[in-house]
């Protein structure tokens, strides 16, 4: 149904609208609803008022940015899409990727190495040639797009990265960089639009901060240069929730700030959600961690301590068995000789630690999951008898607790695993490798070397609804996404977009 206002706002026909997605890390549901309550987040509810919100929207799993953008303006999973997630082992370089977990993994993994990841690399290798982004898919309907601050941005125009002086020194990484963007766009200091943004300096985090993408966006407004579809990251929420646990309002209320600004840009708030399409969404949840250091951490080097473990700065070396790639509250632990030490010989001397919620591994086509608390095994596969609320076939067998699947008549129902047989599933087709995936129960973070910790706070990656499950806020259109999970918001997008003027 309609909200109060909508009808007399939302006159213009909906296919001279341009489309805005606001993309606000670790927005969250209870937190939200509770700044509104406290009369915080005021712009929030004006476009809550004025159009629909949708509570549960089902990130990508690994629950990590790289891997959500990469879902979102794809419309696949990384099976197909091939960003794994932020850390991950490349097995045909022999060598860890890290996207930016934490400046001591950088360090330890080489500094031009982890920049030329992270500023070429992700967009313009790792993300698979075979799937579209929306701006691609844009560009073909000559129409213009834009990125702003976001991590995942390719597209059909070339455009350069000016390497701020101090990076370019320290990293040894060229001072310009030629990638493949949208043809509007904004990634901090690196390429700004604004030339009288000056939010971008070292002690500004070089411009990835909500604060410049607002000010960006603002200048597109005002410059009358919106284009057709934009895409705007608003990083600021993932390191406030981190220290304050999710039920920190802190971010929301800042982001709010933001909103009115964006929104106060036009010559009226009524003229800027009749003439355009809004959407606000979280990118991922975060469960709670622990007080207590020695509860909350699980250290997977003290878990595997009877295996050789590479280490970061030394890289893979003949003597090595197991490589970790750490995602806060999920890891891939890969076998380097799958013939001298199995993946179910790994995943029993896991499971001994009662801190891990799952524990998965893939033999052919199906995948086993076991769990360090509760009894049994699940073995699922696609295509079988049972179908899911998404449309989704598998065959399962075992026991249906372990991913708490709710079985009536053969139809499944999803419990605390959101999507979770094929979340899970197609995490398993990401990347080449033998590798187990493992995530902890809530209040739990994992870690090895090097990794960031959020002891008190919160964190995020595993397949937890804590972790997945994001609000959505959407006015100027009637229609919404065939279902509220990540996966189906570009198609649902690009009907918007593909709709004649």
């Amino acid at each position: 149904m309609k909200r109060k206002g909508e009808c007399s706002l939302a006159t213009r026909n909906e296919t001279n609208k341009r489309v805005i997605v606001l993309l606000l890390d670790s927005l969250m549901t209870a937190p939200l609803q509770k700044a509104i309550s406290n009369g915080q987040a005021m712009t929030f509810k004006f476009l809550m008022d004025h159009g629909r919100f949708y509570p549960e929207v089902i990130s990508p799993f690994p629950t990590m940015s790289v891997n959500v953008d990469s879902t979102l303006l794809t419309g696949v999973y990384s099976d197909q899409h091939k960003v794994p997630a932020l850390v991950w082992y490349h097995q045909a370089e022999k060598r860890i990727i890290n996207y930016g977990s934490h400046i001591r993994e950088l360090f330890k993994l080489g500094l031009y190495q982890s920049m030329h990841d992270i500023l070429y690399n992700l967009n313009n290798v790792h993300l698979a040639d075979g799937v579209k982004t929306i701006h691609e898919e844009v560009s073909l309907l000559d129409k213009r797009s834009a990125s702003i601050n976001t991590l995942m941005y390719r597209g059909s125009a070339t455009r350069s990265l000016k390497v701020p002086r101090i990076i370019a020194w320290l990293t040894g990484s060229p001072k310009t960089i030629h990638v493949n963007s949208p043809y509007i766009f904004s990634y901090g200091a690196l390429s700004k639009m604004d030339p009288s943004n000056r939010l971008h300096y070292f002690w500004r985090k070089y411009g990835f901060h909500d604060a410049f993408s607002a000010r960006e966006l603002i200048y597109l407004i005002q410059e009358n240069n919106l284009p057709d579809f934009s895409l705007v990251y608003f990083p600021d929420g993932d390191k406030s929730v981190h220290k304050n646990g999710p039920d920190d309002v802190n971010a929301i209320k800042k982001a709010d700030d933001h909103l009115a600004e964006i929104l106060n840009s036009f010559p009226s708030r009524e003229d800027a959600i009749r003439d355009n399409i809004w959407i606000i969404l979280g990118d991922n949840g975060q469960a709670y961690i622990e007080q207590d250091r020695n509860e909350a951490l699980v250290d997977l080097r003290n878990v595997l301590d009877d295996y050789r473990i590479v280490k970061l700065r030394q890289g893979v070396t003949a003597d090595d068995e197991i490589v970790l790639a750490v995602n806060e509250r999920m890891a891939f632990i890969y076998s380097l000789d799958i013939n001298q030490l199995s993946l179910g010989q790994v995943a029993k001397t896991i499971q001994k630690e009662s801190r891990i919620d799952l524990i998965a591994w893939r033999e052919g086509e199906k995948v086993h999951v076991i769990s360090g608390e509760k009894e049994g095994e699940l073995i699922f596969q696609p295509e079988g008898e049972y179908r899911d609320e998404y449309g989704q076939t598998w065959n399962i067998e075992g026991s249906h607790d372990i991913l708490d699947l709710n079985i009536t008549d053969k139809q499944i129902r999803f419990g605390n695993f959101p999507d979770g047989l094929g979340r899970l599933y197609t995490s398993f087709y990401s990347h080449e490798g033998e590798y187990i995936i493992i995530t902890v129960k809530p209040g739990y973070e994992l870690i090895g070397e090097g990794s960031p910790t959020h002891v008190g706070g919160a964190s995020h990656g595993a397949l937890h609804k804590d972790d997945s499950l994001v609000p959505m806020i959407v006015t100027g259109i009637e229609s919404a996404p065939k279902h509220f999970r990540f996966i189906d918001l570009k198609e649902w997008i690009m009907s918007m977009l593909k709709q004649e003027k």
